[in-house]
């Protein structure tokens, strides 16, 4: 991973030296691309709860294969009367008692679900704790839960990758984000999360940019996915020209036009303002096409490794790959 980030850089400075970054504006945004996993492998909390259940009486070997050479149908009358005693359903053969046994096996050494969902919920608390100080309109959040969620996903063949919403429906993937500067659709930033939602993802690309470059763009634009009162203050605290979409309502009214904090309403407000004018417009045609060169071009639709730091890399060497063949074009061109 510092291997290939140290290579992206390189790439980046040659890109700026050859004048095609300017970070006049950057847009901002995310796309979900699969994971090497089939969701159909993922299951819930509940359902491994009952499934250790499940397992976990043939593995302790309620009938035992014989050590004697019995007739067939003795043999028979032994593994059903076993069966019965055990309360397993029907008759458990040999093979069949080998596979439940490697199955525990299996099922003991994946990565538990749990102590994952403590983690999380450790996170949100520490969170809730930080935010207590500050003061936010509407309803107070509800306390996190001690007990994980019933619900969450985890899947055995990648079991750091979620199932996420996408245009396909749900699949099994990874959350790639990229900056792009509207120069010459330079990738200046990237970054690869587990989380299907943008919203955490502003901050990190911008300080990102910085740190890869040694200088902050002028302009930024994200969609609504990146908007909170929160990344909307760090834009103003970064002395960033920022314009992410507010998001729209489902049925809208005079009233809810007002919905969201000032730092909100007011960004509503700068974009209508600007209308076909408004530097806002610029976030579709700079990085949507970035992605659509990537997935449809390059047919790089689906990661090839497993684990979020072996994808991460992976992520940054398609990105890596992007600018190099930015910079080949200028060359042909010159």
């Amino acid at each position: 991973m510092k291997a290939l980030g140290a290579l992206f850089l390189q790439v980046l400075k040659l890109c700026e030296t050859a004048g095609l970054v300017k970070l006049g504006h950057v847009a901002l945004d995310g796309t979900k691309i699969k994971a090497n996993a089939s969701k159909h492998k993922a299951m819930s909390y509940e359902r491994m709860k009952k499934r250790e259940a499940e397992l976990k009486p043939r593995s302790l070997a309620c009938w035992q294969p014989p050590r004697r050479r019995i007739p067939k149908r003795t043999r028979r009358s032994a593994k059903t009367s076993a069966a019965t005693r055990c309360r397993i359903g029907p008759a458990t053969s040999r093979n069949g008692w080998r596979r439940s046994s490697k199955r525990w096996r299996r099922w003991r050494r994946t990565p538990g679900l749990a102590a994952e969902e403590e983690r999380r919920i450790e996170a949100e608390k520490e969170q809730q704790r930080q935010a207590e100080g500050r003061k936010k309109p509407g309803k107070p959040a509800a306390p996190p839960s001690d007990q994980p969620d019933p619900k969450s996903q985890r899947n055995f063949t990648d079991p750091e990758s979620r199932i996420m919403k996408s245009k396909d429906g749900f699949v099994q993937a990874y959350n790639a984000q990229a900056a792009v500067d509207a120069g010459a659709q330079i990738i200046v930033a990237h970054e690869l999360t587990q989380r299907g939602n943008d919203q955490g993802q502003l901050v990190p690309l911008i300080e990102a940019i910085e740190t890869n470059l040694g200088r902050k763009p002028e302009q930024a634009s994200a969609d609504s996915g990146y908007c909170s009162e929160s990344n909307l203050e760090a834009l103003e605290a970064h002395g960033v020209d920022g314009y992410v979409a507010p998001g729209r309502a489902k049925h809208p009214t005079a009233a809810n036009g007002k919905i969201g904090g000032p730092l909100t309403q007011r960004m509503r407000k700068k974009i209508d303002d600007g209308g076909f004018e408004t530097p806002y417009r610029l976030r579709k045609q700079v990085v949507e096409p970035v992605f659509g060169q990537i997935k449809q071009a390059r047919g790089f639709r689906q990661f090839l490794l497993r684990g979020v730091e072996k994808v991460r890399a992976e992520w940054a060497l398609i990105c890596t790959t992007h600018n190099l063949l930015k910079l080949f074009t200028l060359a042909m061109a010159a």
